[in-house]
């Protein structure tokens, strides 16, 4: 656990499978998706689901999950596996955290789905199908840009996926939003932790009746919890971070991916704009099963070039804010003694004590919105030889600065600051 800066909530489990706070062999996380994956399979399917090759594939996934060496052949073992649900499913993920939780647990399926994150950028041409408040976060507004206008509008069943579900009123909020406007009979909550207390659970029974619906709920663990009084820790500052003496070049390229743009821009809560194009495959827009080729072969010929530009034995990759699935897939194929880890917006206390979940804190702008300060947790300098950082779209060079000037003092070897685009460009950042 560790010391939430959030007069909402002062806690906050740190997840070792997820890939955010703490760096994590790249298919672990994407195991965890997985793994939920399974347990909804299981749920729709009923006793035809429960035989030995779902055993297999259920114990595969949990010990890939504790034992990271194990976790690429689980991983793939499952994707070959082929799994089709019964009916079309359309998985939502939570921003920021649960972007690529989500994305993951979709991904599983072979065809008959479909997925889409919720996103708190404002791209002014688009509008939002739906739209709710998080309560308990820092920054609570939820969007959803669905470029495809049936993608809600139908029966099917929707999944809704988060890492934590503590009171279950995002889920809820959620929920009302859509059922108002998109009206369907079944909703499933998927979580990696579920901490629901009896009343919380009781709320969703409430609202299976208030709007008759069903809503079921999955999680890889469940239990109960209390939390009373206030941290007590030799709090530091949470920017503040030991820096190594030397630094390491910052090296830029654009690699490209051959991917589809969408080309609507961004504005900051400066009012700035930024016209660079965005990645329509990413999940913020939505994507179906039948996008997932192409998808794949955009990770492999990305993971390919940033493969060679390894140059010591171990690498970070690093995602940014919600930017989170594609740079875990990449990560996951360039090779031996590569972690994954994301940047994040949730502010954390520090506190290097051995059973505490944040020893370090770096803090620093976000390049997509410097009125937002975003965290690099974990991360202790010479830890790796190179450390690559992936942005899915242009920014100007002032706005990453305050990121790389910090990964650089992080970094044994080099940074690598990786531009995804659709061809190849020269030159450095722009502004």
């Amino acid at each position: 656990m560790a010391a939430r800066i959030n007069k909402k909530r002062s806690f906050l489990f740190v997840s070792k499978v997820l890939g955010k706070h703490i760096p994590v062999n790249p298919y672990t996380p994407l195991l965890s998706g997985a793994a939920l994956a399974l347990l909804l399979y299981r749920e729709m399917n009923g006793e035809a689901a429960y035989d030995s090759m779902m055993d297999r594939l259920l114990d595969q996934a949990v010990q890939g999950m504790i034992h990271p060496e194990y976790a690429e052949a689980a991983y793939h073992d499952l994707l070959e596996a082929r799994l089709v649900l019964p009916e079309r499913v359309l998985f939502i993920g939570f921003a920021e955290t649960a972007t690529a939780l989500g994305h993951s647990m979709y991904n599983i399926f072979a065809a008959g789905a479909s997925y889409i994150h919720t996103t708190r950028e404002d791209i002014p041409q688009l509008a939002s199908v739906v739209s709710f408040e998080e309560e308990h976060s820092h920054a609570v507004d939820h969007l959803c840009y669905a470029l495809n206008a049936e993608l809600l509008s139908g029966e099917e069943p929707i999944v809704l996926v988060d890492d934590e579900i503590t009171t279950g009123n995002t889920a809820i909020n959620t929920i009302r939003d859509i059922q108002s406007k998109f009206p369907r009979k079944e909703y499933v909550v998927a979580s990696l932790l579920d901490w629901r207390s009896d009343s919380n659970i009781q709320a969703y029974r409430n609202l299976e009746q208030e709007l008759g619906i069903r809503i079921r709920a999955l999680s890889l663990l469940q239990g109960t919890i209390e939390v009373t009084g206030t941290p007590q820790l030799n709090l530091v500052e949470s920017g503040s971070h030991t820096f190594s003496a030397t630094e390491a070049p910052v090296i830029i390229t654009y690699v490209q991916d051959g991917l589809e743009r969408l080309n609507v821009t961004s504005a900051d809560s400066l009012g700035e704009i930024n016209a660079s194009p965005y990645l329509r495959q990413s999940g913020r827009f939505g994507v179906e099963s039948q996008d997932n080729r192409q998808l794949d072969q955009g990770i492999a010929q990305v993971a390919s070039q940033l493969r060679a530009l390894r140059e010591g034995a171990t690498a970070l990759v690093l995602g940014v804010g919600e930017f989170m699935y594609l740079p875990m897939r990449i990560a996951a194929e360039m090779g031996e003694g590569v972690k994954y880890q994301s940047s994040t917006r949730s502010p954390i206390h520090p506190d290097r004590r051995p059973d505490y979940g944040v020893h370090s804190a770096a803090a620093y702008p976000s390049a997509g919105d410097p009125g937002i300060s975003n965290y690099i947790y974990n991360v202790d300098p010479g830890r790796y030889d190179d450390i690559f950082v992936l942005l899915e779209r242009d920014v100007p060079r002032r706005r990453i600065e305050p990121m790389t000037d910090i990964l650089k003092r992080l970094a044994g070897n080099k940074v690598h600051l990786v531009i995804l685009a659709p061809d190849t460009e020269e030159g450095g950042l722009a502004g």
